[in-house]
């Protein structure tokens, strides 16, 4: 499905960052192959929220420069595949995202989904892991994800969201270090473990027995460079303070 020039479907970057901690952006694109055709999409869906995190990478990036963590990401739309969801989820290949219809995954057989999950799904997770298992001592899992201001026409209150599986450990102490920060701050808020959203925190975290953790920031908040900044200079303190906490004290340099 992606062509030569169109890889890696994954990214790894600072990979030699000295913090025992790892950040990871599973919505980092809106990147469509072209063997797609653009999944039939229109151009308002194409840009917006239902494609790809929005400033979700730009402040991964302020974040991984901050902390001088790892950062993995994924280079290729949520809706060509949602890396952060598993290859037997029916909303890993989203006919329907909100309001927005896909008619390029509509009708897919096994074979294209099984495409889909070779090419993108794969090589997100394997260079995690493979990131994961290259860390000198175990961190302290982070994934940075975004949300919109309005779904499905209810306003969202809620600025920063701080989401966690069985394991509450390191959202707990998120939760705690925002307290003073001035940001709208909820826990398992607007997506819980009931919505599907800790794959991700499933698989490298919880099997690790890893500290984990999922940001939600409202979009609204980071989708230009002065917010982006403004919302990394709260976080990355925050974060170190998790990170300082749970992060065996060996690790730290």
């Amino acid at each position: 499905m992606l062509h030569s020039l169109e890889l890696p479907a994954a990214r790894a970057l600072n990979t030699r960052g000295q913090t025992p901690a790892l950040l990871v952006c599973e919505h980092a694109s809106r990147f469509i192959p072209a063997a797609l055709g653009g999944l039939g999409l229109t151009a308002e869906a194409a840009n917006s929220h239902a494609a790809w995190d929005i400033g979700a990478l730009d402040l991964s990036v302020e974040l991984m420069g901050a902390l001088d963590a790892p950062l993995v990401q994924s280079r290729v739309s949520r809706l060509v595949y949602d890396c952060n969801r598993p290859p037997e989820a029916p909303d890993a290949i989203p006919s329907q995202s909100e309001r927005f219809v896909i008619p390029g995954n509509a009708n897919l057989t096994d074979d294209q989904r099984a495409a889909r999950v070779s090419d993108v799904y794969f090589p997100f997770h394997d260079m995690l892991k493979q990131t994961l298992d290259a860390r000198p001592a175990p961190p302290v899992l982070i994934t940075m994800h975004s949300f919109t201001p309005v779904y499905k026409g209810q306003t969202r209150a809620v600025e920063l969201g701080i989401l966690h599986d069985s394991d509450d450990r390191a959202a707990q102490a998120l939760l705690a270090a925002a307290q003073d920060s001035g940001l709208n701050t909820a826990l398992n808020e607007p997506y819980s473990v009931t919505d599907g959203v800790t794959h991700t925190l499933r698989e490298h975290g919880l099997n690790r027995g890893l500290p984990n953790v999922m940001i939600e920031v409202r979009n609204d908040l980071i989708d230009t460079p002065t917010g982006v900044n403004r919302m990394a200079g709260l976080l990355a303190p925050m974060l170190a303070q998790v990170i300082e906490l749970l992060a065996p004290r060996e690790a730290h340099p």
